[in-house]
């Protein structure tokens, strides 16, 4: 991490010995590639073609029918759910019938193996490294801190935030459950009374509201993870699973700054969600039973039976008329299965923007394809604009359920979010590297001391 624009460091250093490790892996993962598609071949011959074939034909039902279960009810779905456990189960049933099940498994774990090594080699190389710089600002002298104890089942007194929170000289304001109070009221009353840094332990929707009135009076933001899923706590690198460390940096604490997201006047730390979601949590009886109302819900809304024809533009640039729309504060991953739902950055300056169009069960199939998909726009822009054929418009902001005014303008503020964290914190997991086969084919040729700083490859 950078402290206050110190240059970045670079990638795994100069000694032979890691860039041997370096060549080997990208050696390592060409040879298992090369081995994944030659094993079926050696051991099935032209039936190879065959497996391929029915794997993917297998994939695409089992999509289609997953598609088919959330557009259909009753017996329908009964069947589309049944069609989808029994797709993946007759594929396997299939090659295990020619005695071949255990090439796909060998096949599939070698492919495997190509992946870990690949992006272990790329990754060597510093590719995709982010330094986040930090800024050391002296400690807060009169912090104000905003709990909610029924936040993420009652963590602000499972995990004693007031009294650590207290004993570390902060002014903390309790929430009543019973009694809705208005929490941006309650940090514009403390930044008058003289507040030097406002903070939240509850759900992403409170931290946004707060968040907003930090920016507005020029104040540091404090994030305590207290919510159910605390996602912008995630992509800040704070702790997630003790949310009494965060109050670690009142004392010993650095600031980073981050983008905040508007929906119209509205913030959001995380994202506005526009269409079939946001429809389902505006329902009554969401919060009590959220599969069945989901369920319920999502025929009607993914076969345009109800809800409002959404009309999207990033940039300018029309978007198909999608099902869903989810536009962030900064992009999600999207490459990388094992980090979907993860921000590398909160400082880009730009939204991130994901809508998805599906109006069969053949365009569902083909989603399989990723951002190749023709139901699947991802792309980032400066402002998002939604407007719909009716005069307002459900949005889900940060899990919250609103009802907009069209068109909603999306916008972000780059860098406008003081955020102070701790100093010593877990962060954020890296992302991992895309494989990129021309690269590997290169770094596994490199010799000697040439490896680590190319990067024109």
């Amino acid at each position: 991490m950078g402290v206050e624009g110190a240059p970045p460091s670079g990638g795994w250093g100069d000694d032979e010995g890691t860039h041997s490790v370096q060549r080997w892996s990208a050696r390592l993962s060409l040879t298992a590639a090369a081995l994944a598609v030659l094993l079926p071949v050696i051991f099935a011959g032209t039936a190879s073609v065959i497996l391929l074939v029915v794997g993917l034909g297998g994939m695409g039902v089992t999509a289609a029918s997953v598609w088919w279960v959330l557009t259909r009810r009753g017996v329908a779905r009964v069947a589309a759910g049944a069609l989808a456990v029994l797709a993946p189960l007759t594929v396997i049933g299939f090659y295990d019938a020619r005695n071949l099940l255990w090439v796909v498994m060998v096949s599939l774990g070698l492919w495997g193996v190509a992946v870990w090594t690949g992006r272990a080699a790329i990754r060597s190389t510093g590719f995709g490294a982010v330094p986040v710089t930090e800024y050391r600002t002296p400690a807060p002298e009169r912090p104000f801190l905003i709990m909610n104890p029924r936040s993420g089942g009652g963590k602000v007194g499972r995990f004693g935030l007031k009294e650590k929170a207290e004993r570390l000289g902060a002014r903390v304001a309790l929430l009543d459950p019973d009694h809705p109070q208005d929490v941006a009221a309650l940090a514009h009353e403390a930044a008058d009374a003289g507040a030097d840094l406002l903070g939240v332990a509850g759900g992403d929707g409170t931290q946004a509201l707060v968040a907003a009135v930090a920016v507005e009076r020029g104040l540091p933001f404090l994030v305590i993870s207290a919510g159910t899923r605390n996602h912008f706590a995630m992509d800040l690198g704070l702790d997630r699973e003790d949310p009494s460390a965060c109050l670690d940096a009142l004392t010993d604490g650095v600031e980073l700054r981050v983008d905040l997201g508007f929906a119209n006047e509205h913030p959001f730390v995380n994202n506005a969600s526009f269409g079939a979601y946001a429809a389902v949590v505006q329902s009554p009886a969401y919060r009590d039973d959220k599969v069945r109302t989901t369920l319920e819900l999502l025929p009607d809304l993914l076969t345009r039976q109800r809800g409002p024809r959404l009309i999207a533009q990033a940039d300018g640039v029309r978007i198909p008329v999608p099902q869903a729309l989810l536009v962030s504060n900064n992009p999600y991953r999207t490459d990388d299965p094992a980090g979907l739902g993860r921000r590398e950055l909160l400082n880009s300056g730009r939204l991130g923007v994901l809508g998805i169009k599906v109006d069969n069960a053949a365009q569902a199939a083909g989603l399989l394809r990723g951002r190749k998909a023709a139901g699947l726009t991802v792309r980032t822009a400066g402002e998002v604009l939604v407007d719909a054929d009716r005069e307002e418009i459900e949005v889900g902001i940060d899990g919250e359920a609103m009802a907009l005014s069209v068109p909603v303008r999306c916008r972000i503020a780059p860098g406008a979010l003081r955020v102070r964290v701790p100093r010593d914190r877990p962060g954020v997991p890296a992302a991992k590297p895309r494989m990129d086969w021309r690269r590997l084919r290169k770094l596994g040729a490199v010799v000697g001391r040439t490896a680590a700083g190319r990067r024109g490859f």
